[in-house]
């Protein structure tokens, strides 16, 4: 007779902080399909009512877009804006544990033709002149590590952004943004100590 071998404490703490916590997606296709993802460091999903207003906000540029999310964690906007009509998605984290696990929502969803996965620092990858551009750009850094000013330097320069391309910046209420001259805040909107804009990516004047 077979016996069910007991975990060791340590390797019991080890999976339940990969499992850690759950969100599910709030429309679209995959509407109600929940997605598993570490407990890590700087890793907190927006809630579903920012989620929904965001993407209330980005309903006319959805359909067939081309999207990007920089920090990925949990893969929330990536996944949401599949389920809802975007095209393709680029989810980059520099967290090992976090891109295991969007492997696995990939996997879970059959979304290996529309979701790729970068396990790499996303700073570095910005600094890539042959990056293709986006339509829709989620930018939503570690709030501790203070990586807006620098990620906002990089995509004002990267071809990664365009005229036309509409980017979603999440960042704490007391930080204050420098946007680039060209870029035009199209909504912004505060949820307890959070603050989160839709951008517009302007034509860049010449010199």
């Amino acid at each position: 007779m077979n016996k069910r071998r007991k975990s060791a404490p340590g390797n019991r703490r080890a999976a339940a902080n990969e499992q850690g916590n759950s969100l599910r997606i709030i429309g679209g296709k995959w509407r109600g399909r929940q997605l598993h993802f570490p407990t890590a460091q700087g890793l907190r999903p927006s809630t579903d009512r920012v989620r929904e207003t965001v993407f209330n906000w980005l309903a006319p540029w959805l359909d067939g877009a081309h999207c990007l999310d920089l920090f990925s964690g949990s893969g929330a906007f990536g996944f949401e804006a599949i389920s809802r009509g975007g095209d393709n998605a680029l989810l980059i984290d520099s967290a090992s544990l976090a891109c295991r696990a969007l492997h696995a929502h990939r996997e879970m969803l059959d979304a290996q033709g529309q979701i790729t996965v970068v396990h790499g620092d996303a700073l570095v990858w910005l600094r890539n002149t042959r990056n293709r551009p986006f339509d829709i750009v989620f930018l939503d850094p570690p709030f501790q590590d203070n990586l807006l000013p620098r990620t906002l330097a990089l995509l004002e320069r990267s071809p990664v952004v365009q005229a036309g391309t509409v980017i979603y910046l999440e960042c704490a209420l007391q930080q204050t943004i420098q946007l680039p001259a060209h870029w035009q805040t199209l909504r912004r909107k505060q949820a307890g100590q959070v603050s989160y804009a839709l951008i517009e990516v302007g034509e860049k004047t010449a010199n």
